[in-house]
């Protein structure tokens, strides 16, 4: 699979030209030529006879984008005077800041704010604990934590390589759900520790939202902490990929006229992110699933499995199938891929139902390659932004937190997941719906905020329910 010039590998090389000639438009067809793509070229005035060129340009990757500046350089009367990385020039000094909510423009203002005032609200809460929601940043603020070790497809790169992904996060809440969230990168991989310390924070958060903990770990860390905690706990590898699955497939089946509780359903992949489609799948209403791991199907029996896999096992496979993932996708309407690159080939989904639904994952190269996958089925999806229908998780978290902090609820349950996930596919409207079509942009503004009100007012029933 070729892959795109991407802005993720977007560089802009300052260059000086002779002011005669040629030169700058042989600069975009070298860099064309390359295989590169400019996306902005500026020309100032330079010193003796020379003009300033500052030509902007999306390479594929890292040695792509160093051999397109070897190809600006080997052009006659061009020399390279600097090269500026913008994905970098962008992370320089972090992505995100505190900011005061209050002015402070006297010695009043610091006296409420700071002390001596701020004792009186201190004491308040000190008798009524419960009153933070409502008095301090807790009503609004979301820690999002990682060990560092399931960073992107990064694999373990400990807490300062997920630090940038970490503050990106929280750009997004704030971007999308105006929530203030804050980046805790643990350097600990101790699940003991992990809890201890969460728990320990938590009083000064209103959420958590646990990421790029790798699995089986993130389980465990996961189970603990909602039972331990007062404040709601969101696995985003896992609930937030399950929610964007349940409302594209919901949309995908809309298109091929299916209904869940009919299809049957292949899926790669048994880790976090696995386990966590598969379990909202079933809590809304899919019956007949297949999970493939690395080691073949998985099934009642197989030796070797540990507590998830043997949950999946009793709720999945009810024929005992034991062969590959070959074998189960031959006949099956859906494929879910959240597992690695090229595991399937254009000739498994030709053996699908007919208008097969082809969920390819794996981030950035999908489990089997999208163009061949399209030529046998109806619905292609993947992580990826250069394809049509990307299953993104910033479709569903934002929205999910402000619900949860709005509710003011105290725990997730799979009903409020399971009313995301419809809000999200409702979104797209009916007439709006087709193959390329199933699940709507981040930027749509609907987005976080259906999501927002349906994962409340499941919030809010749920605690009705409980109150009975």
């Amino acid at each position: 699979m070729t892959m795109a010039p991407s802005v993720s590998y977007s560089i802009t090389v300052r260059l000086d030209v002779a002011e005669q000639g040629r030169a700058v438009s042989d600069i975009t067809r070298e860099v064309e030529h390359a295989g590169g793509v400019v996306t902005a070229l500026d020309v100032t005035p330079g010193h003796h006879g020379k003009l300033r060129v500052d030509v902007t340009c999306a390479a594929t990757d890292t040695t792509h984008a160093e051999s397109l500046v070897a190809a600006m350089a080997a052009i006659p009367g061009v020399s390279v005077h600097k090269v500026s990385d913008r994905t970098f020039l962008l992370h320089l000094g972090g992505k995100i800041e505190m900011r005061s909510k209050v002015p402070l423009r006297n010695r009043d203002d610091l006296s409420m704010a700071y002390t001596p005032g701020v004792a009186r609200v201190s004491m308040a809460l000190a008798a009524k604990p419960e009153d933070a929601r409502r008095l301090t940043v807790k009503r609004n603020t979301v820690a999002v934590v990682t060990d560092g070790s399931a960073v992107l497809g990064l694999g373990n790169v400990g807490p300062y390589a997920a630090l940038p992904v970490m503050e990106g996060k929280a750009a997004l809440f704030k971007r999308f759900a105006d929530i203030d969230a804050w980046p805790l990168c643990l350097d600990t991989q101790d699940i003991d520790e992990i809890v201890r310390t969460v728990a320990a924070i938590a009083p000064g958060f209103g959420g958590i939202n646990l990421e790029d903990i790798s699995a089986p770990r993130c389980f465990e860390v996961e189970r603990r902490l909602r039972e331990q905690l007062d404040i709601p706990v969101f696995h985003d590898d896992q609930h937030g990929t399950a929610i964007v699955v349940l409302a594209a497939l919901t949309n995908a089946l809309r298109v091929v006229g299916k209904d869940l509780a009919r299809v049957r359903i292949a899926m790669a992949g048994a880790g976090a992110a696995g386990t966590a489609v598969l379990k909202l799948l079933l809590a809304a209403g899919a019956t007949d699933v297949i999970a493939v791991d690395d080691q073949g199907a998985v099934y009642q029996g197989r030796p070797g499995m540990g507590d998830s896999l043997s949950w999946i096992a009793g709720h999945t496979n009810t024929a005992g199938y034991t062969g590959d993932l070959a074998g189960a996708v031959k006949g099956a309407d859906v494929f879910i891929g959240v597992s690695a690159p090229g595991v399937l080939a254009g000739e498994d989904v030709k053996t699908m139902n007919a208008d097969a639904i082809v969920f390819a994952l794996a981030n950035p190269d999908p489990e089997v390659d999208p163009d061949v996958a399209r030529e046998y089925a109806s619905v292609v999806a993947t992580g990826r932004s250069d394809y049509p229908n990307q299953i993104n998780n910033v479709l569903a978290f934002p929205g999910v937190f402000r619900g949860l902090l709005d509710a003011q609820a105290v725990k997730v349950t799979d009903e409020m997941l399971v009313a995301a996930a419809r809000a999200l596919a409702d979104v797209v409207a009916p007439e709006e719906l087709g193959p390329d079509y199933i699940i709507p942009s981040v930027f749509h503004p609907d987005v976080a905020s259906g999501v927002a009100a349906a994962v409340r007012n499941a919030a809010v029933a749920d605690e009705k329910i409980g109150k009975l």
